[in-house]
């Protein structure tokens, strides 16, 4: 497939202005994320059917003309397993794309599972076999080769062959509008803002310290995710996990007792002791009525296992009936998420007041297909 490289601004303007009369763009990106915060972006990939155009941003400073593509309402953007790319987005310029359909998540309404990559896209409908020996290229070195260009180009060019067959399958089951919800749903959980002061109930055993405790690793956590911000470092490059919960737990008053914890990395606290001895002492400052409430876990709520089997199967029933596998309707962690919600754990329904953020279940294409039926079940006691 022959290509545009697109290395400056008025190419890149002449390009997307060509665009702009499109009515579908194939759309991906190359990153990279190995010690940093943010993805760095390498390489932008478009096809509009007649031009393959390949975007350096290392080369070009202002991809505003690009970003105005992905806001046009006009323009279907098909991009496939879009979550990392609409962080590339996010990050890069806080675009939020619009008109924007996940291939992925149209497989998964054909009964191709929650996670088919690429290159089994395009060998279901193409036959092909790609090449994926690049996949682990650092898009952010020049010059890129021939190889790595013409792979990148394969991103895009059977996408955008494949989405129309996408589209009447999906037309002809009655699940297009689902997908476009559902895509859309994962677009603006993508660019909901973080609440930092919730980040420390991710943390697998936070459940284990008490209110106290808890107060502590919350303003690790919080700390924790602005330092990697400003630094630009992934999480665990700051501090790890198991030091913070030691930490937390243990609530130390001094650096040599800092470096008596077990559980804490020595580098951890050999390079950040102080700083989080000051969290700690910061933490130590507030008012106990301020503190965290101990974390209530879901499987420890009386008659759990029993409950979960049961919704399960309710949702099975309503899957096996639209002809559609159960973990498109609903995954153990969605299920999850709507019994926290229903048993109000955590404060739960008052979380989603403030922050309009409902469990999955309960919105969208899926309160529709069952969500109301599943409230209906639980009311009259999950039988």
């Amino acid at each position: 497939m022959q290509y545009q490289l697109i290395e400056d601004f008025i190419s890149l303007q002449t390009l997307c202005q060509q665009y702009n009369t499109a009515s579908v763009l194939a759309i991906d990106t190359e990153f990279v994320r190995t010690r940093t915060f943010y993805p760095k972006l390498g390489l932008l990939q478009v096809y509009d059917g007649k031009t393959l155009a390949l975007i350096d941003p290392i080369a070009i400073d202002d991809l505003s003309p690009f970003w105005q593509l992905l806001t046009n309402e006009n323009i279907v953007k098909v991009l496939h397993a879009c979550s990392e790319d609409l962080e590339v987005f996010l990050t890069s310029a806080n675009c939020k794309p619009v008109n924007l359909l996940d291939s992925q998540i149209m497989m998964s309404f054909l009964g191709h599972g929650l996670s088919i990559g690429y290159a089994a896209m395009v060998e279901h409908f193409t036959g092909v076999e790609l090449d994926k020996s690049e996949s682990r290229t650092d898009w952010t070195r020049r010059p890129l080769s021939e190889k790595q260009l013409n792979y990148a180009s394969a991103d895009v060019e059977y996408l955008f062959n494949i989405y129309p067959k996408l589209v009447t399958l999906l037309e002809q089951a009655g699940w297009l509008n689902y997908a476009q919800q559902e895509t859309q749903l994962l677009i603006d959980r993508k660019f909901t803002p973080v609440d930092e002061n919730l980040l420390y109930r991710q943390m697998k055993l936070a459940w284990r310290l008490n209110s106290k405790q808890l107060n502590i690793l919350q303003h690790l956590v919080k700390w924790r995710f602005q330092q990697a911000k400003m630094r630009d470092l992934p999480l665990g490059y700051v501090v790890k996990e198991n030091t913070m919960m030691a930490v937390a737990a243990n609530n130390p008053v001094s650096l040599s007792a800092m470096n008596k914890l077990d559980g804490a990395e020595v580098l951890d606290i050999r390079h950040k002791g102080k700083a989080m001895l000051a969290i700690v002492q910061e933490a130590n400052q507030d008012q106990e009525v301020s503190y965290p409430k101990k974390i209530q876990r879901l499987d420890e709520y009386p008659g759990y296992k029993q409950i979960f089997k049961q919704v399960k199967s309710f949702i099975n029933a309503i899957a096996e009936k639209h002809d559609l596998t159960i973990e498109n309707l609903a995954s153990k962690k969605q299920i999850n998420q709507f019994l926290t919600w229903y048993f109000d754990l955590n404060e739960a329904k008052k979380h989603c007041e403030n922050t309009g953020v409902y469990p999955d279940i309960l919105i969208v294409w899926r309160k529709e297909l069952f969500g109301k039926l599943l409230q209906e079940f639980a009311e009259k006691g999950f039988k």
